[in-house]
């Protein structure tokens, strides 16, 4: 097993709370960050704007994403083209369709054209990953998210469809394919092993990085002790 200085996979730290972003960021481990309007809403944040910017203020040396929230087009360009003037380190998250299914790849492509920094968010086919790669500026530094985790969710293996995701990828060298909403902190070395660019994880599971390589007799101890430890504080009896 490899350990996690010898990854290639690069780790983006997935979250609104703003503490454990900036704890997140402090590690050098830690080379991007990442957020979703999910997420801000359940830590309470409803100040956008407000949230965006004073993050973008403190987090100025590696990339962070903050995506759009319109289900509108034309409103979502407004939107992306605000939020990619408040740092050089932003990339701008556009789902692949609008809740109607309609694709946002001709935004994508505007966007692109005007050097807009794109996160393109929650692609779960190859067709989609065909159709954004197109719509891709080959100059414009992108990201791709597929997430891995809801495919594999409908019991779904998702490494063939990430390994060939890494391929078309290869059409646009400046664009990186993301392995977003993993389970478990072995995703992270299957997206190492597909040649994954990035994968996005949450805090929970980075909290269990210092169990890479753990000795397995020792953890099965551990496991003994934690259930008699608990046991013996709930006074348990027969």
């Amino acid at each position: 097993m490899k350990a996690i200085d010898q990854l290639q996979v690069k780790i983006f730290a997935d979250g609104a709370d703003k503490a454990g972003m900036l704890e997140m960021h402090a590690k050098p481990y830690i080379k991007g960050l990442t957020t979703n309007p999910t997420l801000m809403r359940k830590v309470g944040i409803s100040d956008y704007r407000g949230f965006a910017r004073e993050i973008l203020g403190l987090i100025r040396d590696k990339p962070i994403s903050f995506e759009v929230f319109s289900d509108d087009f034309g409103e979502m360009e407004r939107q992306a083209v605000e939020i990619a003037s408040v740092g050089q380190n932003v990339y701008v998250k556009i789902p692949v369709t609008n809740t109607k299914a309609q694709s946002s790849c001709d935004l994508v492509r505007r966007l692109a054209s005007r050097r807009v920094q794109l996160n393109v968010t929650a692609l779960m086919t190859l067709r989609q990953v065909r159709d954004v790669v197109d719509a891709l500026d080959g100059q414009t530094p992108a990201y791709v998210s597929i997430f891995a985790g809801r495919i594999a969710d409908t019991g779904r293996d998702p490494m063939p469809l990430m390994s060939a995701a890494v391929e078309l990828l290869t059409l646009k060298p400046r664009a990186e394919l993301i392995w977003a909403s993993p389970r478990e902190l072995l995703n992270i070395f299957h997206a190492d092993q597909v040649g994954c660019h990035v994968i996005t994880v949450t805090n929970d599971i980075l909290k269990k990085l210092e169990l890479v390589g753990k000795d397995l007799d020792d953890y099965s101890l551990d496991t003994v002790k934690m259930f008699r430890s608990d046991a013996v504080a709930a006074n348990f009896r027969l």
